[in-house]
């Protein structure tokens, strides 16, 4: 019997192939993640006005929407770990058509996937995303050909392009803007922004 058929491959570091062997597993821990510690914050402040609803499809350039303090958010997820080199990241431009888009970068630690610091690219509540800019995004694969296509309805957004948020509460902020303590067992239609 041939050795080579009973040994089990080895992976030469197994926590460097889960960073992309387990990469839809792990975007779902991210955003999950982030989204229970954004409604945990909002909690801590008394916010109870508060609604997250999921794009099921990836066809409008984001992946949540997000409403509290009477602003509606379309944020764009990214993530990466907080080693990695990425400089850039591609942004649907259907994002810049939705009203208070955002692209949140969420930065993680590989090991122990802990969330943060964040990179925030968007405007202040009411305002659109900021410009995409011209630089079209290309396949990441080559096509039968050897060429790397474009993707028109994408665009490639520097890291230098981020503002860099070191909480959760500083996100919130510059999601919602600032948002008063509420005690929870006040009324909120008296704390709604207009």
């Amino acid at each position: 019997m041939d050795s080579a058929a009973t040994t089990a491959p080895t992976i030469p570091n197994p926590k460097a192939a889960s960073l992309y062997a387990d990469s839809s597993l792990r975007e779902k821990i991210i955003e999950y993640g982030f989204v229970g510690e954004l409604l945990r914050v909002l909690w801590q402040r008394g916010r109870r006005d508060i609604e997250v609803l999921r794009a099921e499809v990836d066809r409008g350039g984001y992946d949540l929407v997000l409403h509290c303090n009477g602003v509606s958010r379309h944020v764009q997820l990214k993530s990466s770990h907080r080693e990695a080199a990425t400089a850039k990241v591609t942004v649907n431009l259907k994002l810049a058509e939705k009203v208070s888009g955002c692209v949140i970068w969420i930065l993680f630690d590989q090991e122990t996937l802990e969330l943060g610091p964040f990179l925030w690219f968007g405007g202040k509540p009411g305002e659109p995303v900021a410009d995409l800019g011209t630089k079209v995004a290309k396949h990441t694969k080559a096509n039968s050909r050897g060429r790397k296509t474009e993707r028109p309805a994408l665009r490639v957004v520097s890291r230098s392009s981020f503002t860099k948020l070191d909480s959760v509460a500083a996100v919130i902020d510059a999601l919602f803007g600032a948002l008063l303590e509420i005690a929870p067992n006040q009324p909120m239609a008296q704390f709604e922004a207009p």
